[in-house]
């Protein structure tokens, strides 16, 4: 039981850590938007959109970079579904919520969007190309 403010402060820091994160990169769809709801309850005021919806997005390192306030659109990324199939693109932070990821692409032929795919039909997500 912490003993004073400062005890406190990282007792919450731990559960934040160890339980809340860990939680929100493996939890449903579903299960993420019951906690959507009660969020300022659960983990304070903080904006579900860069804590919870970002955690569970870390599950895919590939779209989530610790220092952002959203999804990362720096790479291309080949999304494959559980079902096999895949779908390549920039992940659009704007049109992507609530665990439903759009994806951006542009050809010869103009600029589309793929999606919403929900977080839970994603298998693996991977950048396209050699990083720099």
């Amino acid at each position: 039981m912490p003993q004073s403010f400062f005890e406190l402060v990282e007792a919450r820091k731990t559960w934040i850590d160890g339980v809340l994160k860990p939680w929100c990169r493996q939890a449903s769809r579903i299960e993420l938007l019951k906690a959507h709801d009660e969020w300022h309850d659960i983990a304070g005021r903080v904006d579900q959109e860069f804590t919870l919806w970002l955690w569970a997005w870390s599950r895919f390192p590939a779209l989530y970079v610790d220092e952002l306030k959203g999804l990362d659109e720096s790479y291309e990324v080949r999304i494959t579904l559980k079902d096999s199939r895949q779908l390549t693109g920039f992940p659009d932070a704007r049109e992507s919520h609530r665990g439903m990821l759009v994806l951006f692409s542009t050809s010869e032929t103009g600029s589309r969007h793929a999606g919403p795919i929900s977080i839970d039909d994603i298998a693996s997500v991977e950048h396209v190309g050699a990083l720099q």
